[in-house]
């Protein structure tokens, strides 16, 4: 027995412009209520589909120019486990996470899948309605729902404001619009335990403790809604992706601060797509699998290692689901790199250089780059990495030293900045046309490029969208997929992790290392998720110095050279997972962690 689960994407349907009436390609009958438009949803550009009439037999997802309506098939015992549905033919999320006492719950899962959703339930902001939009349930309904198991208690508690629950947002460039002031006069208004200044020291932000809200970076925001958070004084705290924006330094010592909290009397909950840090801080985590946009399934609880293997391998054993087709194994990387010049040519190469930013200073070993690498870049911000990658196209002269190029022509350069805003792209411009306009293949179907990185990208379903109205994600995807699409020598790529969800990260690098080995050339990539680094490196340059003041940036070298280098800065130590070979952090003072440091092995 199946549900049917029917679902419009607002954003993409467009009725107005639209030759079809739906109505007629519905087999049911051709009066029937399989799709009804009526006036006053096409002025809102919102049809309905009736689900208890629809036969799922998939005409209007294939008759529709925008694709803009999914039809699903679920177990008609999965309804049972509905939490909330925002409408009829909107998302609906099954099961919830589960908060333990004393223990910090990680969750993944992909865009759009009902992570924000769950976390907004959990802490009290969503009634949920079970299922059925057009009810508005009561608390005595939704804890008989939950009968039996350890939700049953948490809504109980949280019914009678026996729970007090602090959440940290997701997007943080909201902040400035909302609030004003000095970062030290929100600290100690939301202070309630007296620690404002001692997590301020330990973040950082007592050098910024005069700065006004409206002046601050997305990291340095980023972290004042971290300390703001944990300065309350609350049963549950609950995180949405607090690592995007920082740093590799900065994110372990979030997380690390994070962790400290996991107490008896504490639940903690953390949203977040760095899987080392999320590994790091975890407990236990679920994972959130279905299909974005429609609905979202919270998988039953596995511990922190099973749970990122299971994910990485693409198949969660106590569902029965697969994820997707192809797991994702790690490189082991050895000491030593050699390159065999008789199949590798050399592409650039450069002499001590020394950058003049204002009052900030660079200098960069000599190094070379030869086809078909990806060369990492790591270090903490404002340390030079942007710098040195705007000097490598041009865009920066150096007061010394001179930048080398072993072909003839002029280098030509794919570079996908640090920092993505809808005003860098046209007005009134589609997707379609910007890919077109860079490369005809990106957009022409079964074409290699198109296959490899329009359809991998998921550019695909939304090409005739304007390029302006794009979310955050989507949006680095495009820019992403513009910088990759061109005909280039070296391709530039500035943090390309950011805003994407783990499978959009793991599906980038897959598809950056793809493209170097097809075209041979090289990429460097500026990347603050060291997994991510991991996987997609052939070399690493890591930079050190003084954020803001003066930046070193050492040759390319091998990658666990590279980690060991920049792992020793940050004292932390990582060691092989041995399924995956994923990088794991080690925590700290444990028995792993202190025989490395004994060794100075940071990167194991």
């Amino acid at each position: 027995m199946k549900v049917r689960l029917a679902v419009i994407d607002y954003s993409s349907c467009k009725p107005k412009k639209c030759s079809y009436e739906c109505i007629s390609v519905c087999p049911v009958n051709r009066g029937g209520k399989a799709i009804a438009i009526d006036a006053d949803k096409v002025s809102r550009g919102q049809p309905t589909i009736f689900e208890d009439t629809c036969i799922g037999c998939g005409l209007c997802v294939k008759a529709c120019p925008f694709e803009a309506i999914f039809i699903v098939n679920l177990p008609t015992e999965l309804e049972e486990e509905a939490v909330h549905r925002y409408g009829v033919n909107r998302f609906k999320l099954y099961r919830l996470p589960i908060p333990k006492d004393g223990l910090v719950v990680g969750i993944i899962g992909r865009n759009g899948s009902g992570k924000t959703t769950a976390i907004r339930i959990l802490a009290g902001e969503i009634k949920p309605n079970l299922g059925d939009s057009s009810r508005t349930r009561d608390w005595d309904e939704i804890i008989r729902r939950f009968r039996g198991s350890e939700l049953q208690v948490y809504f109980k508690l949280l019914s009678v404001g026996k729970l007090r629950v602090v959440h940290k947002i997701q997007h943080v460039d909201i902040v400035p619009r909302r609030v004003k002031g000095t970062v030290g006069e929100l600290l100690l208004k939301a202070d309630e335990r007296g620690l404002a200044r001692d997590i301020a020291s330990y973040l950082g932000l007592d050098k910024l403790w005069d700065r006004r809200v409206e002046n601050l970076s997305g990291g340095e925001l980023q972290k004042l809604l971290v300390a703001a958070t944990l300065c309350k004084d609350a049963n549950v705290y609950i995180f949405d992706e607090p690592s995007s924006f920082l740093d590799v330094r900065e994110r372990v010592r979030v997380a690390k601060l994070i962790r400290s909290e996991a107490k008896p009397g504490k639940f903690i909950l953390v949203v977040e797509h760095d899987l080392a840090i999320l590994d790091y801080i975890s407990d236990n985590i679920h994972v959130i699998y279905g299909e974005p946009g429609v609905y979202g399934i919270v998988s039953l609880p596995y511990s922190t290692r099973s749970g990122i293997n299971f994910f990485l391998d693409g198949y969660l054993p106590a569902e029965n689901i697969r994820l997707w087709k192809e797991s994702i194994k790690f490189r082991v990387h050895s000491d030593h790199v050699t390159v065999d010049e008789g199949k590798l040519a050399k592409l650039i190469s450069w002499t001590k250089l020394k950058v003049s930013l204002g009052d900030f200073k660079l200098i960069v070993e000599p190094g070379e780059v030869w086809r078909s690498q990806v060369i990492g870049i790591a270090g903490p911000n404002g340390i030079g990495k942007t710098t040195f990658v705007k000097t490598i196209i041009g865009d920066i002269k150096p007061i010394e030293g001179t930048i080398i190029s072993f072909i003839e022509r002029d280098i030509r350069v794919g570079y996908k900045p640090q920092y993505v805003n809808p005003e860098m792209l046209p007005e009134n411009v589609t997707v379609l046309d910007i890919l077109r306009a860079v490369n005809p293949e990106a957009v022409t179907p079964g074409s290699w490029l198109y296959v490899e990185l329009t359809k991998k990208l998921k550019l695909d379903k939304i090409l005739d969208r304007d390029a302006r109205s794009l979310s955050g994600g989507e949006l680095q995807k495009l820019v992403l997929a513009v910088a990759l699409a061109k005909d280039a020598d070296i391709y530039l790529l500035d943090e390309p992790s950011a805003y994407l969800d783990v499978e959009e990260r793991l599906g980038v690098a897959r598809i950056v290392r793809r493209l170097v080995e097809t075209r041979s050339v090289a990429a460097f990539i500026v990347e603050h998720d060291i997994m991510i680094a991991d996987l997609i490196s052939d070399k690493l340059m890591v930079f050190t110095g003084e954020p803001s003041i003066e930046g070193i940036a050492y040759p390319p070298e091998s990658v666990k050279s590279g980690m060991n280098k920049l792992l020793s800065t940050l004292a932390i130590t990582m060691r092989r997972d041995p399924d995956s070979g994923r990088p794991r952090v080690n925590k700290e003072g444990s028995y792993l962690d202190r025989m490395q440091k004994a060794k100075q092995e940071y990167y194991w």
